[in-house]
């Protein structure tokens, strides 16, 4: 068993910055940052070092019924009556003002949750291209769409109206982006929003806050409040809501849906993947190593859409296992502050003690872990981060619950298909035989053969020989994870809401 090299740097050594946004006690309403009446407040934690470095208000019902109020004035205001081609322009100078952000952006982001900078550092511009690429939908917004009708006689023109006031309810693991592919559309669309913070990562969002205020966006159309889980229920059960978008785990979203489903409200949800990638027998394995740890262990395996689930052809099941640990064992884990980081900790100290628990399954269930399989040990400062060995389990079984269930940590596991005579019957079956649909990969040297496979997954999205989100397609999951779509016109089409009025031609 081979072990990731580790960070053991002096705590002298790590780099000094301030933050202006560390404890604070204001919520964003009305175009201002208003100071709450409760006492309550949540902790912010690095999750490097173990060290609570900030703090925000534990938002209570009536900082909610504040936000809402101030969004639905927002919507009785001018914003849903500009055209889109004005809000376009809204979200351009908003992606203007978030690229001057970056650096803060990424290093609030990195001491919220432990990504490393090397992944956190894009951020602002990734939010920044979204912002853009819906902006460039504002045209489709406008087209008249007149519809004949079929018998003739008649027509219908088909308008799309803002759905009303959004509630945004984001995870810890890309607190920017997975609400900013919330945010961009549903501004375009005329809505106006709520949006709500994992309670891990609630620094970040402010400095998009500050960036959208910058942009001169009218008072009340973006607002943030801050809290636990009990917040975003209230948010999603709150009368004045008219739509609910949430990214995060499966379990939250069924009680989402099920709230939604009770009050008719229309509900978007990105939950949990279990994604698998088909090594197909011509794969080439040099070519895969070099995108195995975007694709599969992204961000310290903290991504929803990764293949953390490795289906190798029998055939050359060894090659695989070899170059998937050798290519894990090679990314340095250490200090999410330094720029040659690839795995940082776990997000959470409750996550950290989760995955632990996944890694030890794994092992009693007779799992062969290739490289790490424990807690990682790195000096200080970070003797009481939340680390775990980037781990590859060999010789896992499809009953396992490392190979079944969403570990949402550095572990990757790798299952062997039977590939006598060339099929890929069994990997098909096994990439399918999940409860969850959202990502997935097949690698393989004959790119049509590949998309062909592709076809056959039953799933979301699929990448052939990589993985990536594009803003132009729609991105959501199946079965359980998830419902409706983000990015794209479809994901526009999400905050709209249809009205035909019928006339004679």
């Amino acid at each position: 068993m081979t072990s990731a090299p580790h960070d053991t740097r002096p705590a002298a050594t790590r780099p000094e910055f301030s933050l202006p946004h560390t404890h604070v006690d204001t919520i964003f309403v009305d175009g201002e940052w208003v100071r709450v009446k409760g006492t309550g407040r949540n902790p912010v934690t690095d999750p490097a070092t173990g060290e609570v470095w900030g703090s925000v208000p534990d938002g209570t019902a009536e900082d909610v019924d504040a936000a809402v109020g101030s969004a639905q004035r927002a919507f009785q205001g001018e914003w849903p009556r500009l055209t889109p081609s004005e809000r376009a322009a809204y979200l351009l100078r908003i992606a203007e003002e978030v690229e001057k952000r970056a650096t803060e952006l990424s290093l609030t982001n990195t001491r919220e949750n432990g990504s490393p900078v090397a992944e956190s550092s894009g951020a602002a511009a990734n939010a920044a291209g979204i912002f853009r690429y819906f902006a460039g939908l504002a045209g489709y917004l406008e087209k008249e769409d007149v519809r004949p009708f079929p018998n003739g006689g008649g027509e219908s023109v088909v308008r799309r109206d803002p759905v009303g006031i959004c509630a945004l309810i984001a995870p810890w693991n890309f607190p920017i982006n997975l609400v900013v592919i919330k945010l961009a559309p549903a501004l375009l669309a005329g809505c106006t929003v709520v949006v709500k913070p994992a309670s891990p990562t609630p620094l970040s969002f402010r400095v998009v806050i500050d960036a959208i205020a910058a942009a001169g966006v009218p008072a009340g159309v973006v607002n943030l409040v801050t809290g636990s889980g009990r917040l975003g229920d209230m948010l999603v059960k709150h009368p004045g809501v008219d739509k609910v978008a949430f990214t995060g785990s499966t379990p939250v979203g069924r009680k989402i849906a099920a709230a939604c489903g009770e009050l008719l409200r229309p509900v978007t949800l990105e939950l949990g993947g279990k994604s698998s990638a088909i090594v197909l027998p011509d794969a080439d394995l040099e070519a895969m190593s070099k995108v195995l740890i975007r694709s599969s262990m992204r961000n310290t395996g903290q991504t929803c859409y990764i293949s953390t689930r490795i289906l190798a052809p029998a055939s050359r099941y060894d090659e695989v296992v070899e170059m998937v640990t050798a290519t894990i064992a090679a990314g340095k884990q250490g200090d999410p502050l330094d720029p040659d980081t690839v795995f940082g900790p776990c997000a959470t100290e409750s996550q950290y003690r989760t995955v632990l628990d996944y890694v030890e399954s794994a092992l009693a269930e007779g799992a062969r872990a290739t490289t790490g399989g424990k807690a990682a040990s790195l000096g200080a400062p970070m003797d009481k981060g939340y680390f775990v060995e980037p781990t590859v389990f060999a010789d896992v079984t499809p009953a396992m619950r490392v190979s079944r269930e969403e570990i949402f940590g550095p572990v990757i596991t790798i299952l062997k298909y039977n590939d006598a005579g060339g099929s890929i019957e069994e990997a098909v079956a096994l990439a399918n035989n999940t409860e969850f649909g959202l990502g997935g990969l097949v690698f393989g040297r004959d790119a049509e053969a590949a998309f062909a496979v592709a076809d056959r997954m039953d799933t979301g999205s699929v990448g052939v020989n990589f993985f990536a989100s594009n803003h132009a397609a729609p991105f959501g999951g199946r079965h359980d994870s998830g419902l409706g779509t983000e990015y794209g016109i479809e994901g526009l089409n999400a905050y709209v809401s249809y009205k035909s009025i019928h006339r004679r031609a």
